[in-house]
């Protein structure tokens, strides 16, 4: 079993997502942030969220809003709660797809496509500007490169992590809180579709190209290229996707 402690350290800790609830319905708002963090597959099938005092201080919310919280999850069939020396909550595996190509096309069909893929190109490419403009020093640029050089060690099975991951951090280090929200939120999204489409090496080799040349215009301070390698990493998405859909 993988437990969460394996996602490469970054911004915010190994889940970068999570932040303390900003008041009014504090289990509604603790409950869309885990539901992201398993949509987002930063813990994988298998894996185990952080304990619950861990899991509580992260959000801020008590523990007992916490168990309401995974109790959802556990009756959603998300998570399931283990007792005992190794226990925990771990995500559990989603059912499998009855079809990619027909599962694709329904995902598909429940969102504006049009807007989510613009919408993705507008955060990703201004964080990959923001990031360039501004001196990311020693930690950052740290950060960023264990963030790409785990993409390129990881197993084929667990890339899509690594790559979430890896724009993740990107998108942290710009620091714009706000615009890092909105992005976990429209990259859940592509990541639920992205699911129903075969992780094929030319595409992956492609990708792993694009990210290293935008780390390296980030850390010259090359906002420019640096907006332009997110563009074209962003609209062959795109392409991967209406590709399939066809």
């Amino acid at each position: 079993m993988t437990d969460v402690t394996g996602v490469p350290p970054g911004p915010g800790g190994p889940l970068p997502v999570l932040r303390p609830v900003r008041g009014g319905n504090g289990s509604e708002e603790a409950l869309e942030q885990v539901l992201q963090v398993i949509r987002l597959g930063l813990v994988p099938a298998g894996g185990r969220l952080p304990p619950e005092r861990e899991l509580a201080g992260r959000l801020g919310v008590s523990r007992v809003t916490l168990r309401e919280v995974l109790k959802v999850l556990q009756d959603r069939g998300l998570v399931e709660a283990r007792r005992g020396r190794h226990g925990g909550t771990f995500v559990l595996p989603r059912p499998g797809l009855p079809g990619g190509g027909e599962e694709l096309r329904r995902r598909a069909g429940a969102v504006d496509l049009q807007d989510v893929l613009r919408f993705r190109e507008v955060l990703e490419t201004g964080a990959a500007g923001l990031c360039a403009a501004q001196d990311l020093g020693g930690e950052g640029a740290d950060r960023l490169r264990a963030a790409l050089a785990a993409t390129h060690e990881a197993p084929l099975p667990d890339y899509r992590r690594h790559d979430t991951f890896f724009h993740l951090t990107l998108v942290r280090l710009s620091g714009c809180p706000s615009l890092a929200d909105r992005y976990a939120a429209v990259r859940a999204t592509v990541n639920d579709l992205l699911e129903c489409v075969p992780l094929l090496v030319r595409n992956l080799e492609r990708s792993q190209h694009q990210h290293t040349a935008l780390v390296d215009a980030v850390l010259a301070g090359d906002g420019a290229a640096a907006r332009a390698v997110a563009a074209g990493h962003c609209a062959g998405t795109e392409a991967l996707l209406r590709d399939s859909l066809a």
